[in-house]
């Protein structure tokens, strides 16, 4: 089974209600942490949990330490997992508004802690759910114990200290999902320090999305990262963006145009930062 998948809402329709679905509304806004609750109480998919992204799948943020949006324990968020119902053979979907910013992120997670078989983005998210005229509920999920546990796989990230010491590789891919002008430092809406991780190519990940607002296909999405690779191994790559979000997006299109997954340097720049010793890079 593929590592990463899309389903549609008319498909998704047909599932709910379905023995051992899953759903996550993963739903936020960095500029309104209450958005996703907000919407979630005001109407949601059918049976649908709601999976925060700076309560579940984030951990505390230190001050000089940590990014923005630090991992979260993999204890806690099994167990969350499991009070959402999440068993180990659970088909799991997870939507967000439209972009599949936040769902994306907890693709990662799950796929993280080893939980990587029937995990579907809800491709378009809640504006193509509206699109197809599919109706939202306001009732409660129901409730049920699962029983996943997961084990997080180191070997999906990279820390600072490591890229650090890996920056000027030959053979090392660094990828930025954050859009151009955040990238190049001529702005800066969100961190302290404007610019980019040296030796990173901007890939912002609202180019994995065509005009609609769903992903590119698979094969569009493989000649965009064949570039980016410039004929360099998959395996070396590592995706990093402001807090470690946006750039689980550029992993999610990287699995669906068939590359295996790479890695995430989760502090992102809100963590690199931190510390004044690290190299900054402005432009291109």
């Amino acid at each position: 089974m593929p590592l990463a998948q899309l389903i549609t809402p008319p498909q998704l329709a047909e599932r709910l209600g379905s023995p051992g679905l899953v759903i996550l509304d993963c739903r936020f806004a960095l500029d309104d942490a209450d958005h996703g609750q907000r919407s979630f109480a005001e109407g949601h998919l059918e049976g649908a949990h709601f999976a925060d992204l700076e309560r579940d799948l984030s951990g505390p943020v230190v001050k000089g330490l940590t990014g923005r949006h630090p991992l979260p324990d993999p204890q806690r968020l099994s167990e969350r997992l499991r009070t959402w119902g999440v068993d180990h053979d659970s088909q799991v979907v997870l939507y967000d508004d439209g972009p599949g910013l936040y769902a994306a992120r907890a693709w990662w997670l799950l796929a993280w802690l080893g939980k990587r078989d029937g995990v579907f983005v809800l491709d378009g998210g809640l504006k193509a759910w509206h699109a197809a005229h599919l109706p939202l509920s306001l009732d409660p999920p129901s409730q049920r114990e699962g029983n996943f546990s997961g084990r997080p796989d180191p070997a999906l990230l990279v820390d600072a200290e490591h890229l650090a010491k890996r920056l000027g590789a030959a053979d090392l891919t660094l990828i930025d999902a954050r859009a151009l002008p955040r990238f190049r430092g001529e702005v800066e809406p969100l961190d302290p320090v404007a610019g980019h991780i040296p030796g990173a190519r901007c890939a912002a990940f609202t180019d994995n999305l065509g005009p609609d607002g769903r992903f590119l296909t698979p094969a569009q999405l493989r000649q965009r990262f064949e570039a980016a690779l410039a004929g360099r191994a998959p395996e070396q790559l590592v995706a990093y963006c402001g807090s470690g979000v946006s750039a689980c997006h550029n992993l999610f299109a990287m699995a669906l145009a068939g590359y295996p997954l790479g890695r995430l340097y989760a502090g992102s720049w809100s963590e690199w930062i931190n510390d004044a010793s690290r190299g900054v890079a402005t432009g291109d």
